[in-house]
């Protein structure tokens, strides 16, 4: 609890609510505090009852728990491009960021077939790697191609799973319960609003934000050309200025699992739940701060 009681300290009795005098100020400020949040999210990873998990976690748990140190290991680096004042591949972070938030409640909320039919998803291509190497393939002869295989043949091992255990896999084409992500996300989120929510929210976030994983032609156009007086285009060779703003819609996703998590492994003690409270009241606060400050101005 020292670790939080030092985060808390270094606000004390500081209001988020009309307290900032420039977009400045509240920037510097909200760096400062999605990295707290990011810290945060970090200590919970850290949590255990040692009853429960006396060592560490089983197979029906560790997948969860590795997405939940993905979401800080993102946070940060997202946090660390903002300071750089590097907006470009923010997006690329913001996304899988995400993704795996999403992924990980939609984990949380169901039960243990689910956690391991997200496993046997991740075998596609590993699967092939050893199809390849039945068939006598020139890569699989290689030092490096032996070393993958190895790789493959010792995780398979560890979880008993064997070449034949994965029929509802390829049935679902490898997709997470046979769902696009857009499907889990209104699975995830559809007791709390209506399906065209659901979908607006996803096109504004992830939807846009895959562009810069995936190449698309509006991409260019906002970070790699300048558009010409007559029409035509140039290289943009320089980086874009970052918008902490961005962060600030993602923080509840990130924040949910967490919630989820420290229920499932009985930790959830009201001085933990308190913390998540804190940073999902804070958040809001920014945001309000930012409508106030920045109006309809564009990054700063």
């Amino acid at each position: 609890m020292d670790e939080f009681d030092g985060i808390l300290e270094k606000y004390g009795d500081r209001p988020f609510r009309e307290h900032f005098e420039s977009v400045a100020e509240i920037n510097e400020f909200a760096v400062q505090f999605y990295r707290d949040a990011a810290d945060i999210y970090d200590a919970f990873t850290r949590l255990k009852d040692f009853e429960r998990n006396p060592s560490g976690y089983s197979l029906d748990d560790a997948p969860i728990l590795g997405l939940l140190v993905r979401i800080w290991k993102l946070l940060k680096e997202t946090i660390r491009y903002h300071v750089e004042n590097n907006a470009e591949f923010i997006a690329i972070f913001q996304r899988t960021l995400l993704e795996t938030s999403v992924t990980a409640t939609f984990l949380l909320k169901h039960d243990r077939s689910v956690v391991e039919d997200f496993r046997k998803c991740s075998y596609k291509d590993r699967l092939r790697i050893l199809q390849d190497a039945k068939n006598g393939s020139a890569f699989s002869k290689t030092k490096a191609g032996q070393r993958l295989l190895r790789s493959v043949e010792t995780k398979m091992k560890l979880e008993g799973f064997s070449e034949n255990d994965f029929a509802e896999q390829k049935k679902n084409r490898w997709k997470l319960q046979g769902k696009s992500f857009l499907e889990i996300f209104k699975d995830v989120y559809g007791d709390e609003h209506t399906p065209q929510v659901n979908e607006h929210m996803y096109r504004i976030t992830f939807g846009i934000m895959s562009e810069s994983v995936h190449c698309s032609w509006n991409d260019s156009m906002d970070w790699c050309l300048q558009r010409n007086e007559d029409g035509t285009f140039s290289i943009y060779p320089f980086f874009h200025p970052a918008d902490i703003r961005y962060i600030t819609p993602i923080l509840p996703f990130c924040s949910e699992p967490y919630a989820l998590w420290l229920k499932r492994i009985g930790v959830d003690d009201r001085y933990y739940t308190m913390m998540l409270d804190w940073i999902a009241r804070q958040n809001w606060n920014l945001y309000l701060e930012f409508d106030r400050l920045y109006g309809d101005m564009g990054p700063a």
